[in-house]
């Protein structure tokens, strides 16, 4: 029989949206300092088969993994904490799950049984969760040696019940050294006199023993830390100890939140709890642990520090709700404090920058315009839809005339190059297939092999070879330098629209190159640079999807760079690092 593999659950209380991702990530992240191999699961309880088909504004940004599922934005966030390459299986759906169930039935794998939610359900919850945290990871081969499972939602919704029933069952399943229960929930401020209440807490857990779970560990989050007394009642309450409560209070940023919690000694709680020391970890491993908590902390602390700002404007059409765009925000995040800056982000609207009309609110025109000349530096991420594409061209305009650093991403690439096709190539009716189905001139076409009867997980999707062409300017563009000069890079897509290749040569000819291609037909165009501009780059790929926070995305690192002057040196070989070292011990 193989190794063991522990088993740390996340569950939420009170109310949705609390936070248990981040949490997660955490300690994720704390276990990975002592040297131990960590993935993470997430279940999402609506019965969508993915997060393909969801709105950002109503989910939050859809992520990508190299496998080119469609998952939640909390596996995004264990990637960047835990630096693990997940799969689509890393993500469980009540959909998955039923469709499962189901196409055993129809097979006659439960021999005329009746089929269930107990046990059929149930049961094939807890074989998926015990299957993927046993794949070894394609970082270090090795077993996990924990896997968090993170349940999304809220303890008592309808959605959740088969899924909390499940882990109910999967504690004795691995046995009680094996499992490992993190309850997050809320101690609200109420009153005038601000004092914290743990009655939603105690309720929230009281429902959580009903259901047959008790909590080891309470993450109770709030606006300020525990006042005096409240750990303690927590504790008598909700039947765990006093060291067992923890406060995850809102701090300096969420960089912080593995520091928080590892100050309170939630390494000592899981060690006694799962039986750490147990674990035969090689010491060259261990090590490697103790300099990734000494380089997170130093990144934490940078980012507390009082650095120079460079502001980029984000140029959107899911702008009202940021977490439509978590990734690169978090890619801006990691690149400014990779390079000694702190990221100020100017939110735009791309529809708010389109002609005046009588319909059209003249305040939000002028806001947008002026943050968009305000800024540093642009990004025009990916969107799907009309709504704001004009917007999005105007803002790649202002942004190659006026040699402002430019960013785009997937359509931001494809709107880069619908304004130069029609402001400098003189093709006046340049648009995009994928919003003038019939137009004159399509920039932007679809592609062939794409099915277009199906919404789901029908796009271009997951991680692609990249190959930056053999011509006199791709040898020497700044992408391939900020790449290391490497000739074929992995990156991950989304996308069901490309770049006409039959308009790639009048492009090219008046300074567009297209340094980047795909690597399997040489045809479809992934990197573009602007000849004779500071930082004019735009990729059809998302690389916001690898952005490490030790590891910064090169193409955000190049925005942040050229952003904040430095781009230059920095290509030259100079060591910004020294200089960041110095003006943080300033």
């Amino acid at each position: 029989m193989g190794k063991q593999t522990k088993y740390i659950v996340v569950s939420g209380g009170v109310i949705s949206g609390i936070g248990k991702g981040i949490i997660a990530s955490s300690t994720g992240l704390l276990l990975k300092t002592l040297g131990l191999t960590v993935t993470s699961i997430k279940i999402d309880p609506y019965l969508n088969i993915d997060a393909g088909t969801l709105s950002p504004l109503d989910h939050g940004e859809v992520f990508v993994l190299d496998d080119g599922g469609e998952v939640d934005l909390d596996l995004g966030n264990y990637e960047r904490y835990l630096s693990v390459t997940l799969s689509r299986d890393n993500n469980i759906t009540t959909g998955k799950i039923y469709r499962e169930v189901i196409d055993k039935e129809r097979r006659g794998d439960y021999l005329g049984k009746t089929v269930q939610v107990v046990p059929h359900i149930t049961n094939a919850i807890q074989d998926w969760v015990e299957r993927v945290g046993s794949v070894p990871t394609s970082e270090s081969g090795r077993t996990p040696d924990v896997c968090i499972v993170e349940l999304g939602g809220t303890v008592g919704d309808i959605e959740s019940a088969p899924f909390i029933e499940a882990m109910r069952q999967f504690q004795f399943r691995v046995g009680h050294d094996n499992f490992c229960l993190i309850h997050v929930s809320l101690v609200p401020v109420v009153g005038a006199v601000g004092e914290q209440k743990t009655k939603p807490t105690q309720a929230s857990v009281r429902d959580l023993r009903g259901l047959g779970l008790s909590p080891d560990i309470l993450a109770c989050r709030s606006a300020h830390p525990f006042e005096e007394g409240i750990r303690e009642k927590l504790s008598m309450f909700c039947q765990v100890s006093p060291k067992q409560v923890f406060s995850v209070h809102d701090c300096e940023s969420l960089y912080h939140v593995p520091i928080l919690l590892q100050q309170q000694g939630i390494i000592d709680v899981l060690t006694d709890r799962l039986k750490l020391n147990a674990l035969e970890i090689p010491q060259e491993i261990v090590h490697e642990g103790e300099i990734l908590w000494s380089q997170w902390r130093e990144f934490a602390r940078r980012r507390a520090r009082d650095l120079d700002q460079t502001t980029i404007a984000i140029v959107g059409k899911y702008t009202y709700l940021a977490d439509s765009y978590i990734s690169v925000v978090k890619a801006l995040e990691h690149a400014a404090l990779n390079v000694n800056r702190k990221i100020k982000i100017n939110w735009v609207e791309a529809s708010d920058l389109e002609e005046m009309t009588m319909h059209k609110d003249p305040l939000k025109y002028h806001e947008a315009w002026q943050h968009l000349c305000a800024a540093n530096g642009i990004l025009v991420p990916g969107g799907f839809g009309e709504r704001g594409v004009e917007g999005k061209v105007l803002a790649a305009k202002w942004a190659r005339e006026h040699k402002l650093p430019y960013l785009g991403i997937c359509l931001g690439l494809q709107v880069a190059v619908m304004e130069f096709a029609r402001h400098v190539c003189g093709m006046t009716n340049a648009h995009s297939a994928e919003f003038r189905e019939n137009c004159e001139m399509p920039a932007v076409v679809f592609m062939p092999e794409i099915d277009r009867t199906t919404m789901g997980g029908t796009m271009r999707l997951g991680s692609r070879p990249t190959k930056f062409q053999d011509t006199e300017f791709a040898r020497s563009c700044k992408a391939k330098k900020l790449y290391g000069n490497a000739d074929e890079v992995h990156e991950r897509h989304r996308h069901r629209y490309e770049v006409n290749p039959e308009i790639v040569k009048e492009l090219e000819s008046k300074g567009m190159h297209f340094v980047g291609r795909d690597a399997e037909t040489g045809e479809r165009m992934e990197i573009l640079e602007l000849e004779g501009h500071p930082y004019f780059v735009a990729a059809q790929y998302h690389p916001e999807y690898l952005t490490r926070p030790l590891s910064p995305s090169p193409l955000f690192l190049g925005l942040l760079l050229a952003s904040s002057g430095q781009l230059e040196d920095y290509l030259n070989g100079a060591d910004l690092s020294a200089e960041a070292e110095t003006k943080l011990k300033m």
